[in-house]
């Protein structure tokens, strides 16, 4: 091979190299902050597969470009181009290569799946079987900056929030404090586990922030575990088609310190219960006050807007990722 062609690869080797090493650690950039220990493990798979994927399409996509450019046929040339039969290198190389990458990035997906151990399809499959239902943990990890979740499980058990979905509401209660809300406060690097039900249709509990999703699958509980690592307000999304107004099915989750959330829940626990601001009810209300006759499907009327100690009267004011 020509000193010009190993020069020209080389250099096209190391600028593909570059590239893929600044994709993977942009790509952290196009999430929200991550607001929990385990986004680290989703933000480092989803990393390590965009880099993965650069260095793949810019080596195919060169050598495609550059035979165009500098091997194509003259525009009167009929002939054939050489005869190449065969080549077993080349065929065990990119035999060997694919598979290699494709076991490898099986089993780092594996290995966070299983760190997380989120529910997944398969569960679903033995509904009919309850007693095969296992609890929606994400287990403890043994790395940095895992190392956050141990240190909140030995400085404290889990704080146990009940969850409720309803089309079209969220509902939480603190079962110690006897306090409801329809806003999620989460105190901050200390471990929490949502006991998650629905009370009509399957719901999806899914925080981007969190980067964690738990289908709530009606008739059963659904636990989740995790700790929350940064202060700030996060929103909440009904990740699944739940009816009309599944989408003003969202809330704000307010991750506080421990003083601010123990303050939140004593100030909490001294209101009275009231009704909360619903902006599914209040859509229903508003589009059958304006029309006299409905038009279309019928739709499933919201439940009443939940009667809890705490709520916000507006719609939630978190950022909408």
């Amino acid at each position: 091979m020509k000193f010009r062609a190993i020069a020209t690869l080389t250099i096209y080797a190391g600028l593909t190299i570059a590239i893929s090493i600044w994709m993977a650690k942009e790509s952290y950039s196009w999430f929200p902050p991550e607001a929990t220990a385990e986004a680290k493990l989703i933000d480092d798979l989803f990393s390590l597969f965009t880099g993965l994927g650069t260095a793949i399409l810019l080596g195919v996509l060169g050598p495609v470009v550059y035979s165009l450019i500098f091997h194509r046929v003259s525009k009167y040339d009929p002939s054939d181009g050489p005869h190449i039969e065969g080549n077993v290198t080349l065929e065990v190389i990119w035999t060997i290569v694919p598979v290699v990458l494709v076991l490898g990035l099986s089993f780092a997906s594996f290995s966070a799946y299983e760190k997380m151990n989120l529910r997944g399809s398969l569960d679903l499959v033995h509904l009919h079987l309850p007693q095969m239902m296992d609890s929606a943990y994400a287990a403890p990890f043994d790395e940095t900056p895992q190392e956050e979740i141990k240190d909140s499980l030995q400085q404290a058990a889990p704080k146990e929030i009940e969850v409720t979905a309803r089309q079209w509401a969220w509902v939480f209660r603190y079962p110690d404090q006897d306090v409801t809300s329809t806003e999620l406060h989460l105190p901050v690097n200390s471990r929490v586990r949502l006991a998650l039900r629905s009370e009509d249709v399957i719901h999806g509990f899914y925080v981007p922030a969190f980067r964690i999703k738990q289908d709530i699958v009606p008739n059963h509980r659904m636990e989740l575990e995790f700790t929350p690592t940064r202060v700030g307000q996060y929103r909440l999304r009904d990740s699944l088609f739940s009816g009309t107004y599944f989408a003003a099915n969202q809330a704000d989750v307010v991750v506080q310190s421990p003083e601010d959330y123990q303050q939140w829940l004593a100030d909490a626990a001294s209101q009275p219960l009231t009704a909360a601001y619903n902006p599914a009810a209040t859509e229903y209300a508003r589009a059958t006050e304006q029309t006299a006759v409905l038009r279309g499907w019928a739709s499933v009327v919201p439940a009443p807007p939940p009667v809890v100690n705490y709520s916000s009267q507006t719609v939630p004011k978190s950022p909408p990722a």
